[in-house]
């Protein structure tokens, strides 16, 4: 049976927001569960790590739940990324979820530099590795991508953290719904959610409870113009990545989205970017008025995913007051 909730338990940010020092956050934090937010979830690309925002925030708003959505799988080693898991986990109790996931070769390659090899497996191996290391008993194990030595979490945490995988195609939604506590998709629309839920459903099992996260891009203005410019520009950075193009080829889009891949292929990212339709744009970005923006986000709870995560783009205005309509306009208030 496919669980299908009509309306999400719980509601996400994506935390911090740009644009302002993390230190100036707090009281924005502070004023989120009144607004009806539950969670807070955490990126890592090129601006703050996927666990210090968390910490201050596990601080700032106890009420709040926490994950990281995502933290590559290459870029720590296996033991550390178990110590800082272990530590967020120990100082939120019960209100920490891990997800991790394979990240991009831009990311992993060349900002890292570390080899972006073998993805799924390595996925797959640092998934086990949490799983056992979390137990607090010593590791000593040849994965098939790295070998762990006489490894113990000296701070092993009261409440074990769930793990989440993050996932786009088959297999990694299949490893997701066999080991892991749950799934993180990205990049897709409401109506794209019950084809990536049937294949992770399928491999879970009835009733498996496990959670299904989604990072949601949302500008909320009505200046359709503006929130489609700046859309082409996200989905030419991100859906020329290999595994995107790939997942979108997968749920449907590979006409649509051919132009873009072939320009960019070319070197030409400014047509590239300038080919995306208006319909991907519009399926992807979630813009417009905040009661379009709520019904647009409360569509993807309505198709299956258990935690909608939005996460704020600029929006044509400034300011401290506008910052404040952007995160209401994505509120569930």
């Amino acid at each position: 049976m496919t669980a299908t909730p009509t309306a999400p338990a719980r509601w996400g940010l994506t935390f911090p927001l740009d644009g302002i020092p993390l230190a100036a956050q707090r009281a924005l934090v502070e004023s989120l569960p009144d607004l009806g937010f539950t969670d807070l979830w955490s990126m890592e690309t090129a601006g703050a790590d996927g666990f210090t925002p968390l910490a201050l925030a596990s601080v700032w708003a106890p009420q709040l739940r926490l994950g990281t959505a995502i933290v590559p799988v290459h870029t720590r080693g296996p033991a550390l990324l178990a110590m800082q898991a272990a530590a967020l986990a120990e100082a939120a109790p019960g209100r920490f979820q891990l997800g991790i996931g394979a990240s991009s070769p831009v990311i992993v390659q060349d900002w890292n530099a570390i080899p972006f090899e073998e993805p799924y497996r390595r996925s797959r191996d640092v998934l086990r590795f949490l799983r056992a290391a979390f137990t607090g008993q010593p590791v000593t194990e040849e994965f098939s991508t790295f070998s762990v030595r006489r490894f113990r979490l000296d701070r092993v945490p009261a409440h074990t953290p769930p793990v989440l995988l993050a996932a786009l195609r088959p297999g990694m939604l299949k490893l997701a719904a066999r080991e892991a506590d749950g799934t993180i998709l990205n990049w897709l629309a409401p109506e794209d959610v019950p084809k990536a839920r049937a294949v992770f459903d399928a491999e879970a099992g009835p009733d498996h409870g496990k959670e299904v996260v989604a990072r949601i891009f949302v500008c909320p203005t009505e200046d359709a113009v503006y929130a489609r410019a700046l859309g082409r520009r996200l989905i030419a950075a991100y859906l020329t990545v290999p595994a995107y193009a790939e997942f979108h080829r997968w749920l449907g889009r590979g006409d649509a989205l051919e132009p873009l891949w072939k320009n960019w292929a070319a070197g030409d990212r400014k047509t590239a970017a300038a080919s995306v339709p208006d319909e991907v744009v519009d399926a992807l970005l979630v813009h417009g008025s905040p009661e379009y923006c709520r019904e647009r986000i409360s569509a993807y709870a309505a198709n299956g995913v258990t935690v909608p995560v939005p996460a704020l783009l600029p929006t044509p205005d400034q300011g401290a007051s506008a910052l404040a309509a952007a995160v209401k306009a994505v509120s569930p208030a």
